[in-house]
Parts: structure tokens; sequence; C-alpha cells
């Protein structure tokens, strides 16, 4: 079986996001949404909310299971013995970071995992996690760019944070 990881933060989970998943999820037998966690960072959703919202995002889709982590990807790959890893990419700029990353998980793996690179639907182009902070934290709408679950999410969290 050929089973995969998406990893990443996923603060919050956006459309360009989603359609990687799906996308993914018909790919490989088993994907795996790992969330990252990385106490140092500061997250808009904690750990908790952000596997909730890709747990609810995926739940119909019986082959994708929703995971946290905190560590080094690679660590997570070898302990669960998983040798593809899914990013996608935007642009160019996306590229050369995520180029840089693939060659360092292939190297700790000891050329055991591949990184399979999957261009986001123009539609999505434009997308980021940061943009749509940024968006809604000055009470933008964010419907058409994250999943409804989502945008009701950042609606609450924004309200509460102005009162």
């Amino acid at each position: 079986m050929k089973n995969a990881v998406y990893p990443g933060s996923f603060d919050p989970i956006t459309n360009g996001h989603y359609d990687i998943i799906m996308r993914s999820s018909n790919l490989f037998d088993n994907l795996i949404i790992l969330i990252s966690n990385n106490p140092a960072k500061k997250y808009l959703f904690n750990v908790e909310q952000r596997v909730y919202i890709a747990k609810e995002l995926t739940k119909d889709l019986k082959n994708v299971k929703v995971m946290e982590h905190q560590g080094l990807l690679i660590d997570f790959l070898v302990e669960n013995e998983i040798y593809y890893i899914i990013r996608g990419l935007r642009a160019v700029s996306d590229f050369e970071y995520e180029f840089e990353m693939a060659l360092a998980n292939r190297w700790m793996s000891e050329r055991k995992v591949d990184t399979v690179f999957l261009m986001t639907d123009e539609k999505y182009f434009y997308l980021s996690s940061s943009l749509i902070k940024q968006i809604s934290s000055l009470n933008g709408d964010v419907s058409g760019m994250v999943p409804d679950l989502v945008s009701k999410m950042l609606k609450e969290k924004y309200n509460q944070e102005s009162q």
C-alpha cells in the first residue's frame, strides 16, 4: 500500500490546502494530514482546533487520517514507515524552499523518502494562511477562500479578540 503524509501547520486550512488533500487522497491508498505543533511558534488556532478542523473537513474521506506531530517530519515518517511526502506548490518561490526541504528529507531518510509536488488549482494560486488571517483580522470576507467551517471559526476568533 502506498501511504503519504501531507504535513503543515494548517493555521488555518485554505481551499488550496483542501484541494491538495482531495487530490492526494485519490493518488494514495492512505493519506495522513500531519498537523505540526511547534511550541516555539505562535498559532492563531491551537493544535486541538486545527486537528478538529482537518478531521471535520475530511470525515467522509475513508483513506484520510489526521494526526499531530511535534519534531522532525522525517522522524514521524521513519517511525511509521511512510515514504511519500505531499507538498503543494503555488509559485516558483514555493518551489525553491520546498526543493531544499525535499532534498534534506531525502538525505536524512537515506534516500527512502520522496516528495510529491502538486500544483495548486489556479483559482487558489494566491491563497495563503497568512493572507487569510490578515483579511479576517480586519473583518474582511474570506468565504470562497476557506471552507465554511474555517470561515465561521475565524469570525468567532476575531470577534472574541476584539471584545
